[in-house]
């Protein structure tokens, strides 16, 4: 079931996506998907009506995942590390589908990076491997936008990931999806520039959302990152990327000067 949030001129709402690409049709659903069961209005909407927007806003928090491709570990010169290495970014980085990302000008180096991203679904906290498709409320499609000057000069990555725009994640959340291996694919300007599977993750979903969930509590809403794979590169103002994930969809973002 891929459920979106949307506006067609009024305030962002809830659906269930159903149809075929290009006659795709939002099935409008009364609250939110994460705190009541679904319950359809009765009203849809054609999505080429509506605008998609960014398909969870975490209440709490986004969490990232690097270097957990080994081969992206080593385009940049670093190694796997022995633990799962994760940071935050806050809720105010999150942009929706086609949103532009703002380039700030302290960013001298801007790149893009294709991600599976994992939408939390109940509050939880120390969840063995085994669990982790109990709290798990499904999957979307994530830009993890990094300006690489600053992840090395500043040391904590506050800014050079959790900058305003610097997470998109969309086009919906996809909750009957399994991530084993699936296809991730980037193009910048239309040219592929990543493509990989998440069955070559170091750690898998059920990993990460395990060692993440014995620290700190989970909760619904919570946007788990689980890393990219090699072929990151710099993004410039002018320029589009567009990220897609088998079995969800692609997430595609202008990038625009300040």
């Amino acid at each position: 079931m891929r459920i979106a949030r949307f506006t067609s001129g009024g305030d962002p709402r809830f659906a269930v996506v159903e149809g075929e690409a290009g006659s795709e049709e939002l099935v409008v659903v009364a609250g939110d998907p994460l705190h009541t069961p679904l319950s359809p209005t009765g009203q849809r909407v054609a999505l080429a009506d509506a605008r998609l927007l960014a398909p969870v806003i975490p209440r709490s928090k986004v969490v990232g995942i690097g270097r957990n491709y080994a081969a992206h570990a080593a385009e940049l010169g670093n190694e796997v590390p022995a633990e799962p290495l994760v940071f935050l970014a806050p809720n105010t980085s999150v942009a929706g589908p086609g949103d532009p990302v703002v380039v700030p000008g302290w960013a001298g180096e801007l790149h893009y990076e294709g991600e599976l991203a994992v939408v939390i679904g109940r509050f939880c906290r120390d969840v063995p491997p085994e669990r982790v498709p109990e709290v798990v409320f499904g999957y979307t499609v994530a830009n993890d936008v990094t300006a690489r000057d600053r992840q090395k000069s500043d040391g904590q990555w506050w800014r050079a990931k959790g900058a305003d725009g610097f997470c998109p994640i969309g086009p919906w959340i996809e909750t009957e999806l399994d991530p084993a291996d699936l296809r991730i694919t980037t193009r910048l300007d239309g040219e592929v520039v990543q493509d990989s599977r998440t069955s070559l993750m170091v750690r898998d979903v059920a990993a990460l959302v395990s060692h993440v969930s014995s620290a700190m509590t989970l909760l619904p809403g919570d946007v788990i990152m689980t890393g990219t794979p090699e072929g990151v590169g710099p993004v410039r103002a002018g320029q589009r990327v567009s990220v897609e994930v088998e079995g969800i969809g692609v997430l595609e973002n202008p990038f625009v000067a300040r």
